[in-house]
């Protein structure tokens, strides 16, 4: 197989781009940085079948480039992951719009921009996958994350509608959506809500959940052909709720919030 996996310089991105290249694909590994380099453990273009590619996921520029580059050195492409993302988020007045238009530019049209580079090359080749990280966030929706939770909902539903869309050409999509794993993800994190960027740190921390976890989930529902994958347990308990009894979700959504207002006196 033939992959391009976006943020792959570090936490889940790394993760797929390794797991993909150990079982032989050859994959494209782009991001804004190189990879790290560890003993024993080549990555980039020492390796055989693992290359690293700068791109940002803003610029057009970058994707056309991605997009020659595979066509040049492969002839097309069987599997882009969009999975570059930011962490962001805060009660309603605390996360200002500068905030909301920087996550959406990179969270959503990034995954925007990188679909509309290959969809035309997956077409003409009748086949090819496209997978779209987007976050339990997208399916279940917790106060105090309203810009977080409104990207990654859009994330879902863009990679529902593409999946329709493509699926006459031979062409599939998925949505990942993870509960919180451990990653550096909250690196990312910007606004003026410190007091929930703490909270969001200590769930990442605490997690028991790895990034290899996830990766090793995604690739399995990747392979058999899933268009939602919610790839951990803790995730597919919590939206399992949600679809199962919406009054005792509501109720614990709103505890939560009750949680934060103490926090807040």
């Amino acid at each position: 197989m033939r992959a391009l996996v976006t943020g792959a310089s570090s936490g889940l991105g790394l993760a797929l781009a390794r797991r993909l290249a150990a079982r032989g694909d050859q994959v494209l590994g782009t991001d804004l940085v190189e990879p790290p380099v560890e003993p024993g453990r080549p990555v980039g273009p020492a390796a055989t079948n693992l290359t690293h590619h700068r791109l940002d996921v803003r610029s057009e520029d970058d994707w056309e480039g991605a997009r020659t580059w595979v066509e040049d050195a492969w002839g097309g492409l069987d599997l882009l992951v969009n999975n570059a993302g930011v962490a962001g988020g805060g009660r309603i007045e605390l996360c200002s719009l500068e905030e909301w238009s920087w996550i959406f530019d990179v969270n959503l049209f990034g995954v925007v921009r990188g679909t509309r580079a290959f969809v035309p090359m997956m077409k003409a080749q009748g086949s090819g996958r496209i997978v779209n990280i987007a976050s339990l966030a997208g399916l279940v929706h917790p106060p105090g994350m309203g810009s977080y939770n409104a990207v990654k909902a859009a994330v879902v539903a863009f990679s529902e509608t593409t999946a329709h869309e493509l699926a006459p050409y031979g062409v599939g999509c998925s949505a990942v959506c993870p509960s919180y794993f451990r990653t550096n993800l909250m690196d990312s994190m910007r606004g003026g809500d410190t007091d929930l960027a703490a909270h969001m740190a200590h769930l990442v921390e605490k997690s028991s959940i790895s990034a290899d976890d996830i990766a090793a989930a995604v690739v399995d529902g990747v392979d058999r052909g899933h268009e939602l994958i919610i790839p951990d347990e803790p995730a597919r308990a919590a939206y399992a709720l949600k679809l199962a009894d919406r009054e005792a979700y509501d109720a614990q959504m709103r505890a939560t919030a009750a949680r934060v207002k103490e926090r807040d006196t």
